[in-house]
């Protein structure tokens, strides 16, 4: 028999900008939220023995999401010899990466582009509870033109054939999403400039449709214009980055803006703790005119998803925040922001109808922060309470997680009668 838990704030945000609801609660059993609403509302559908966590000072907020991190980068160190490791090597440091994620709040991520496939046999310990950590979906091995960009990570296809066959193999590995480096980056200085494209739009039709075919959602890093337009015409699922980047200025084409709008593309700009040093690296007017596209291109009615490229230099692990106010730079409200990190961002993984909210039904993936986010945003730093399908775990107040692997906090300790 599973004890449930009623877990309560004196704020509440469901996830949906405008779900604020004051001194909140939701009722918990196994992994599902089973009620949301009033503290007092909830409290009446409790049953007998329900195990309780109040926090008359903190928040509730949906679980994090993660759009878009590498778990076998190390953002301290060359992301190649990063993962020239042993596998037993890499799969630790990959575990230690999942967790931090976790004590920041990060309760579902997306990996788009591993070695050797490992975040499935990582997915798997932690979905079946033998190590702590956010749900993951893998895009294992990305798709990369030969010598092209993160071609270490042994994805280079030349044809039509050895791309269908790569997509195949992944899917067979028990991938969830399809990764196309469907321009070049920085992370790569041999291949490609990050504005040039690595595949033609035909040649991006072929992994669409053999990824669809097989389930999987595309996702099209492309940071260059021609890259964007044909990943928009071969009708890949979400862009990852979408700079605009034309030679050695941008090119936003309006029409390919409402087609991303009109076939309900998402965008995840995958910004990192890195953006306060865009000026320095590419140019103050670079930097500016990236980060105010974040906000006209939410005016335009594009969906956008955080993500924070987790594992590229100096992108940490446990800095999700500091991405988000990227957002906030730009001039977007702490409420739409909250909301295209939970909502959106859950949207955008295909898994809207599994987590990003508060709702009855949902996975029970929440967090419980002191202060309120909508306020300071850098309230959702202050992480009190990690709930990732239900079960608990508590970070230490410094940030760093618990030794134990899950742990039902000491304020729970009232139960209802």
């Amino acid at each position: 028999m599973h004890v449930a838990l009623l877990i309560s704030a004196g704020e509440m945000l469901t996830g949906p900008a405008g779900g604020r609801i004051p001194d909140g609660a939701v009722l918990v059993t196994e992994d599902r939220i089973v009620a949301a609403g009033a503290r007092r509302d909830v409290e009446a559908l409790a049953p007998r023995g329900t195990r309780r966590a109040d926090y008359p000072n903190g928040c509730l907020v949906p679980g994090l999401v993660d759009g878009h991190v590498h778990l076998a980068f190390d953002p301290d160190g060359d992301p190649l010899a990063a993962v020239q490791v042993s596998e037993a090597e890499l799969v630790l440091r990959m575990a230690g990466h999942a967790r931090q994620m976790l004590a920041a709040g990060v309760t579902t991520v997306r990996d788009l582009g591993d070695s050797r496939r490992l975040t499935v046999a990582l997915r798997e310990a932690i979905a079946a509870g033998q190590i702590p950590g956010p749900r993951i979906l893998a895009a294992t091995t990305p798709l990369t033109a030969p010598g092209g960009h993160c071609a270490f990570l042994g994805g280079e296809v030349g044809s039509a054939e050895a791309i269908r066959e790569l997509v195949q193999a992944n899917a067979a590995a028990g991938a969830d999403v399809c990764k196309v480096m469907a321009s070049g980056g920085h992370l790569t200085p041999s291949g490609p400039a990050m504005w040039e494209s690595q595949f033609s739009a035909e040649e991006l039709g072929v992994i669409v449709r053999e990824a669809h075919a097989l389930g999987l959602p595309v996702a099209a890093h492309a940071h260059g214009t021609d890259a964007i337009v044909a990943a928009v015409h071969a009708g890949v699922d979400t862009i990852e980055h979408a700079t605009f980047v034309h030679g050695a200025g941008f090119e936003v084409p309006l029409a390919t803006v409402s087609r991303i709008v009109e076939q309900g593309i998402f965008v995840c700009p995958a910004i990192s703790r890195n953006w306060r040093g865009f000026g320095q690296r590419f140019g103050e007017q670079f930097a500016e005119e990236f980060l105010a596209r974040l906000r006209w291109m939410d005016e335009q009615g594009v969906k956008l998803a955080a993500g924070t490229d987790a594992g590229i230099p100096g992108a940490s692990f446990s800095a999700y925040v500091d991405g988000l106010e990227a957002f906030a730079h730009a001039g977007m409200t702490t409420e739409r922001i909250i909301e295209i990190a939970t909502v959106q961002a859950a949207a955008a993984l295909q898994l809207a109808g599994t987590t990003g909210q508060l709702a009855p039904g949902l996975s029970a993936d929440l967090l419980v922060v002191d202060g309120n986010p909508l306020d300071d945003l850098g309230a959702l730093r202050a992480v009190r309470l990690v709930l990732a399908k239900g079960r608990p775990y508590v970070p230490f107040p410094d940030g760093v997680p618990t030794v134990g692997d899950y742990v039902i906090p000491s304020s729970a300790g009232v139960v209802i009668t």
